[in-house]
C-alpha cells in the first residue's frame, strides 16, 4: 500500500507514470492474487475511539474495506488484525475471510504487512502477486480492485496503484518479486518508497474516487 508521510525514497521523486487499465477486461483469472487487508492500527488520529469500528453508511469502516476485496477477484483474503483485534475480528465473523493477529502492532503498519505476507507466503506459495489495501478506506469500489489485477495480469506493471484524477491512492498491488523487500520494511511505513522507486511501477487511471477516501479523523466520517 502506499502510506501518507512516507518519505520518496531513493531512487525515483515523482509518482510513476499514469496508464490506461486494458480495454478487455477478465485477465484477472489468469492469476491468483490474494488480498491482505491493514486492520491492526490504534486509530490515534481518530481519538478515543476505533475509527475501523465506527459505522460508515450503517456498517463498520473496516467491513467495507474487507467487503471491496470479498467483491473482487482476490483469493484468499486474510485480515491483519492487532489493536482490539478480537472486536474488530466479531464484525467480520460471517464474511469469507482469514484473520491473523500481529502481536507486534504497535511497532507500526511495516509489521502488520510483515505479518499478512508471512501468511499468503505460507498459505498461497504458488500467488503471483498481492492486493494490500488499507482497513479505514470503506470507499474503494471492488470494481477498481479488479482493473488493478487485470492491469498487472496483463503485464501493463509490477507493482500498479489506481489513480483518481490523475492523483495516486490505494490499494496497491505487488508482484510477488516485491515479497522479500515488503517484509523488511519497518515502523510506520507502507510500500510507497518500493512503488516509488521501481523502474516496472505504473499508475492506473480509475473513475473512484474512493481511492483517495481514507478515514483518519471523526470529520473524514460524515
Amino acid at each position: 500500500m502506499t502510506d501518507r508521510s512516507e518519505g520518496d525514497g531513493d531512487h525515483r521523486h515523482s509518482d510513476p507514470p499514469l496508464v490506461s487499465p486494458p480495454e478487455s477486461t477478465g485477465c484477472a483469472d489468469e492469476v491468483t492474487v490474494p488480498g491482505i487487508v491493514l486492520a491492526g492500527g490504534t486509530s490515534r488520529r481518530y481519538g478515543q475511539a476505533n475509527k475501523l469500528l465506527a459505522t460508515h453508511e450503517g456498517k463498520p469502516i473496516v467491513r467495507h474495506a474487507v467487503n471491496t476485496l470479498v467483491a473482487a477477484r482476490t483469493a484468499p483474503v486474510v485480515v491483519v488484525l492487532g489493536h482490539e483485534a478480537a472486536r474488530v475480528e466479531a464484525t467480520l465473523e460471517d464474511l469469507p475471510v482469514q484473520t491473523v493477529r500481529n502481536q507486534s502492532y504497535t511497532e507500526g503498519q511495516a509489521s502488520s504487512i510483515r505479518s499478512g505476507l508471512e501468511w499468503v507466503q505460507e498459505r498461497v506459495p504458488d500467488a503471483d502477486g498481492v492486493i494490500v489495501s488499507l482497513g479505514d478506506m470503506p470507499a474503494v469500489s471492488s470494481t477498481t480492485v479488479d482493473t488493478l489485477i487485470d492491469s498487472f495480469a496483463a503485464g501493463l506493471g509490477d507493482a500498479l496503484a489506481p489513480a483518481y484524477e490523475g492523483r495516486r491512492g490505494n490499494p496497491v498491488c505487488f508482484d510477488r518479486r516485491f515479497f522479500d523487500s515488503l517484509r523488511t520494511l519497518e515502523g510506520d511505513t507502507g510500500g510507497r518508497r518500493l512503488l516509488l522507486s521501481d523502474e516496472r511501477s505504473v499508475l492506473i487511471d480509475v473513475s473512484d474516487p474512493g481511492v483517495r477516501q481514507d478515514i483518519d479523523r471523526p470529520a473524514d466520517n460524515p
